[in-house]
C-alpha cells in the first residue's frame, strides 16, 4: 500500500520513510498539492515552528490536500508537529491559526518541567483502539517537543503521558491517528503502532 509522506520543509523525513517501509508501506514523498492529491494514505510529519509549518503548507496548497483527504475518510497519520497542526490555534512564538480539523489549542509545556521534553516516556491509554493492539499500558516512546495539544473534545484522546502533569500524547478518531511522540524513533513500540496503522489502513483503502 502506498503512503504519501508530505515534504514541506520541516525536518528530515528519511527515518519516517524507513519506518513506514518496514511495516509494509510503499512510500512516496510529495512536495506539492498535485503530487499529494488522491493519496491512499497521507502522513504529515514535522519538527520545528508551528507558524513556519502552516505558512509552508499554505504556500504549497498541501493544507487543502490534508483537509480534503480527511473529509474523504482516507487514512491519515500525523507525527509530532503533524499532530499539533491539526488543531485550531497555537501559541508558539505568537498566535497562529492551524488547520482547524480538531478543536483545541497548542500550548507550551508547564513551567515546572524542563523544556524541551526530550527522551523516553510512557503511554497511558484513555480508550480502546486497534492502533494500540499488542501494546502494554505504560509502554515507552520517544519524545522531542516543547508544546502540547489541548483538545476540547475528550473523545479524541487516545493516550496521555505524564511530564510534570498529564498531557495528550496521541489522538484518534475514525480514519485519523496523530501522535506527539516519534514512532520512527521508538523502536519496537513505535513500529508496532505503525504496523497497527498499516493494518487499519488496509481495511479502509
Amino acid at each position: 500500500m502506498r503512503a504519501v509522506l508530505l515534504d514541506y520543509g520541516m525536518g528530515n523525513l528519511r527515518s519516517v520513510a524507513k519506518a513506514l517501509e518496514t511495516v509494509g508501506f510503499t512510500v512516496k514523498l510529495a512536495r506539492s498539492a498535485e503530487e499529494a492529491k488522491n493519496a491512499p494514505v497521507l502522513v504529515l510529519p514535522g519538527v520545528g515552528a508551528f507558524g513556519d509549518a502552516m505558512n509552508n503548507l499554505k504556500k504549497t496548497g498541501l493544507d487543502r490536500v490534508i483537509v480534503n483527504h480527511l473529509e474523504a475518510g482516507r487514512p491519515f497519520l500525523g507525527i509530532c508537529l503533524g499532530l499539533q497542526l491539526l488543531f485550531e490555534k497555537s501559541y508558539e512564538h505568537g498566535t497562529h491559526r492551524g488547520l482547524g480539523l480538531l478543536r483545541g489549542e497548542v500550548t507550551l509545556l508547564p513551567p515546572t518541567v524542563r523544556v524541551p521534553h526530550i527522551g523516553w516516556n510512557q503511554l497511558w491509554f484513555k480508550k480502546p483502539s486497534p492502533y494500540l493492539n499488542g501494546l502494554k499500558e505504560g509502554s515507552f516512546v520517544y519524545f522531542v517537543h516543547s508544546y502540547r495539544v489541548e483538545p476540547k473534545d475528550e473523545e479524541v484522546v487516545l493516550t496521555v503521558t505524564d511530564y510534570g502533569e498529564p498531557f495528550v500524547s496521541a489522538v484518534s478518531y475514525d480514519n485519523l491517528l496523530a501522535v506527539q511522540f516519534h514512532p520512527e524513533k521508538s523502536q519496537k513500540v513505535g513500529l508496532k503502532i505503525l504496523k497497527n496503522f498499516y493494518l487499519e489502513a488496509l481495511k479502509r483503502v
